[in-house]
């Protein structure tokens, strides 16, 4: 692999920290030494709901049988783990490092208990009703409004950027059916910041739910060897180096190669991608038919390959059906009683249900919830 020098983007690419993209909701005094960015990050990160991430399943929290992992990935420390590969994107390409950071921290600040079983036991019950889960636009709705930290205005009063960035970093959404989102631009692409969170996502999550699958028993290094090319690929060139290490070490640094590798093709990528489309400000980027942030094909052939080894393998294998079942019975008992009842709900969020209505607001509970606490309270609420 080349170890030549990355040359920055041009700078008019990068989101500039003053001017429209800046701007919030709620006016407020510019900060005497800190950018609108930075500040976002900060209020990001001093949130409840990105506190609440730490009891939140990324994979799994324990494993089939009820034992306990203290070292896997949480909801936080996969969050963390993104927010450190998005900012090494963000400053070898001379992006907005401080919005790209932002971006990062809040990207599954949305995200419900139980990791995706819990968010599809919450979605399969709003359709019920006519409504959907989304866990974007439910972020944005954290930021926007549930989170209570200052005394003029309801929400973080993040900027249009990072607000932007919550609904558009992974995926599209027609005006049409979310006019509700008229102002975040949505038949514009969104800036190269929002674009590099959904691929320092994916890496992150790739390479770390290899590393826990592997520490869980539930992956073989055979089995991985076997369905992951490009981790075959570096684990033999470690034996080769390191013929003496230990096994555990062998995988931990052919993950740390292969994380690498997928963050520099992307880097290099980005490059060809902007040199090709002749893009050259922030316009472009909007103006694009497509996302300008992707891997190359042949690492996008073998980041498909891995992933859907681990669906395969990991997040459908037989060893984690129970927990998915359990995590779909709790989430969906729940939303029966509180819609059945709603005097079960808080205070606060029972004021909530004439405007919000009744199905909406009991998703609304239930997705801020911790994995500890939903099941305190599913088994308080079974016992009554």
């Amino acid at each position: 692999m080349s170890s030549e020098p990355f040359n920055s983007l041009p700078p008019a690419i990068a989101v500039p920290p003053a001017g429209e993209l800046a701007r919030r909701a709620h006016a407020e005094p510019p900060h005497p030494y800190r950018t609108p960015f930075a500040r976002d990050g900060a209020r990001v990160l001093h949130a409840k709901a990105f506190r609440r991430l730490a009891g939140k399943t990324q994979v799994f929290t324990q494993l089939p049988g009820n034992h306990s992992g203290d070292h896997f990935r949480s909801r936080l420390t996969h969050t963390l783990e993104v927010a450190q590969v998005a900012r090494t994107l963000a400053t070898a390409l001379g992006l907005n490092v401080e919005l790209t950071e932002a971006l990062a921290l809040v990207h599954d600040i949305g995200h419900p208990p139980f990791g995706h079983a819990g968010e599809k036991a919450l979605d399969l019950a709003l359709q019920a009703h006519g409504l959907g889960f989304d866990h974007n636009l439910h972020a944005l709705r954290i930021v926007t409004w549930f989170e209570e930290r200052y005394a003029a205005f309801r929400g973080l009063n993040l900027t249009l950027a990072v607000r932007e960035g919550i609904i558009k970093h992974s995926r599209d959404y027609a005006p049409a059916d979310h006019p509700e989102l008229a102002e975040y631009f949505l038949n514009q692409r969104p800036p190269i910041e929002a674009q590099l969170i959904d691929l320092a996502d994916e890496i992150a999550y790739l390479t770390a739910d290899l590393d826990d699958g592997l520490d869980s028993g539930i992956l073989t290094l055979d089995r991985v060897r076997a369905g992951v090319p490009l981790f075959r690929q570096f684990h033999d060139a470690v034996l080769s180096a390191f013929p003496n290490a230990g096994v555990r070490l062998t995988i931990s640094e052919a993950i740390r190669r292969m994380l690498n590798a997928l963050v520099t093709d992307l880097m290099r990528e980005v490059h060809v991608r902007v040199k090709a489309l002749g893009i050259s400000t922030l316009d472009d980027v909007r103006r694009t038919p497509g996302r300008v942030v992707a891997l190359s094909p042949s690492m996008e052939a073998e980041r498909a390959t891995a992933k859907h080894f681990l669906y395969d393998s990991l997040y459908n294998s037989a060893g984690m059906e129970e927990l998915h079942s359990h995590a779909a019975a709790v989430v969906e008992g729940l939303f029966a009683q509180f819609m059945a009842d709603p005097t079960l709900l808080p205070e606060d969020h029972r004021e909530l249900i004439a405007d919000e209505g009744l199905a909406r607001t009991v998703t609304d509970y239930i997705a801020g919830m911790t994995d500890s606490f939903i099941e305190q309270m599913w088994a308080r609420l079974q016992r009554a």
